[in-house]
């Protein structure tokens, strides 16, 4: 196939088949709003009919709840979390109750008993999320439907376990474990949900999808338990005012976490603005280097890389390129596949070289270094002449990198054209190459990911 050829094939436009409103619902996201609907239909209808109790420390806790909405904030892996409003809500599930003052000598930790049912707090929760989140939706940024339902479904679950608990007049030892468990409830019901919704939206595995899940909100979820222990133990014990007291500490891990997460979103938007160096020089084609990156994230996903190796591979896929910065003339097309292999190895090393130079993106540099590898490399002979059959070979490069080789040559000979007997033909190629070039079982992984792409 020649250069020419393949860079008309790129620049030819692409069409992809739209998808109506209803295809692009995600099923389990839309299951789980109606669960969540269902719930506080049946909560707010519930209180209509018993009357509100205590209105004074529900309009306490809503407001908390909004503000806490209307602070929400969004943390790497565009996971929507509001801590602060999660922390009240739970905090007015487990409360026990109200302030010193006027108490029976009963009640647990001296505080006037609360007496809200677990479809209040779902109601409560419900409407003060709603008008926490108007200010958003006047500017156009609705929350989530799906982490706004994990939210409430969360919080039902605390409640509708511990409320009823009041009525046995535990002591407060045992009332403490309880609230405990009611809070760990809380995050595995969060994590729970969130990674089921995470595996089917990206196609992961589940469990790949929990860890990921656990390994990026279980500090937040942590924080957030504490904090709503702290507030309803304190506000039991002092009344509303331990509100604004106990909800400092999740404020300040609130700002802690958005600063992390503007940190990487910047880092991100840099290393592929970093990206198109090559694009702009003429060295690649147009968007090469993040149809390798998707391609490459993708295939990582489907062989159940976690989300920071993710990250990772994201990060070298887009600069695994670079290297050709070097080069006098540029290839033809900008195709390394079709360079020679030490050319290519040159490149990748020129790469790591350049990325080396950050100080902090050492393990993206060792991937771009590897990238050019062949899968397996051939063994040598015996100096005596004799054959073995079960000679071991050297290790070979990381997977991270045998996902960029396969996704490279892949966009290197496909570019952006949707037709899939030319996709078909080069991933037959590939395997072809598989004995020593290629991963087998990466360029499967393409091949599943290629199968799942709208039909031209």
């Amino acid at each position: 196939m020649s250069a020419t050829s393949r860079g008309a094939a790129r620049r030819a436009p692409a069409s992809r088949p739209a998808r109506s409103g209803w295809q692009a619902v995600d099923p389990g996201q839309l299951l789980l709003v109606a669960a969540a609907v269902l719930l506080v239909i049946g909560a707010v209808t519930q209180v209509a009919a018993s009357g509100l109790r205590q209105p004074n420390v529900a309009v306490v806790f809503g407001v908390l709840i909004a503000l806490g909405e209307l602070f929400r904030m969004l943390m790497p892996g565009n996971r929507e979390v509001a801590p602060i409003a999660t922390a009240g809500a739970i905090g007015y599930a487990l409360l026990a109750g109200v302030g010193p003052r006027g108490a029976p000598k009963d009640a647990p930790f001296g505080g006037v008993p609360a007496t809200h049912s677990a479809f209040q707090v779902v109601a409560v929760t419900a409407v003060a999320a709603l008008l926490g989140s108007l200010p958003h939706l006047a500017v156009g940024r609705p929350p989530r439907p799906d982490a706004v339902a994990r939210r409430l479904i969360s919080v039902g679950a605390v409640a509708l376990c511990f409320r009823p608990l009041l009525g046995l007049h535990l002591g407060w030892r045992v009332l403490l474990v309880v609230m405990v468990v009611a809070a760990v409830l809380a995050c595995a019901v969060d994590l729970g949900l969130a990674a089921l919704i995470r595996a089917e939206a990206v196609r992961a595995r589940f469990g790949i999808a929990i860890r990921d899940e656990f390994t990026a909100k279980a500090g937040l979820c942590a924080a957030t338990a504490a904090t709503a222990m702290l507030i309803a133990v304190a506000t039991t014990a002092l009344g509303p005012v331990a509100l604004a007291v106990f909800t400092a500490p999740i404020l300040v891990t609130q700002v802690a976490f958005r600063r992390y997460a503007g940190i990487r979103a910047t880092y991100l938007q840099t290393v592929r603005a970093l990206s198109r160096v090559t694009e702009v020089g003429g060295y690649v084609e147009r968007d090469h280097s993040r149809r390798v990156a998707r391609l490459a994230v993708a295939m990582g996903r489907e062989l159940g890389m976690s989300e920071a190796e993710l990250l990772e591979l994201e990060y070298a896929a887009l600069m695994h390129d670079i290297g050709q910065l070097s080069l006098g003339d540029p290839i033809p097309g900008g195709a390394t596949v079709l360079a020679a292999p030490g050319q290519q190895l040159r490149i990748a090393e020129l790469g790591a070289g350049v990325i080396e130079q950050t100080g902090v993106l050492d393990g993206v540099a060792r991937i771009v270094r590897l990238s050019s590898a062949p899968y397996r490399a051939p063994a040598a002979p015996p100096s005596d002449g004799r054959v073995e059959t079960d000679r071991q070979l050297p290790p070979g490069p990381p997977l991270a990198s045998r996902i960029i080789k396969v996704a490279n040559a892949y966009d290197d000979l496909v570019g952006d054209s949707n037709d899939r007997d030319r996709g078909a033909a080069v991933l037959e190629r590939l395997r072809l190459d598989s004995a020593a070039e290629y991963d087998p079982s990466v360029v499967e992984a393409l091949s599943r990911v290629v199968d799942r792409r709208p039909r031209t």
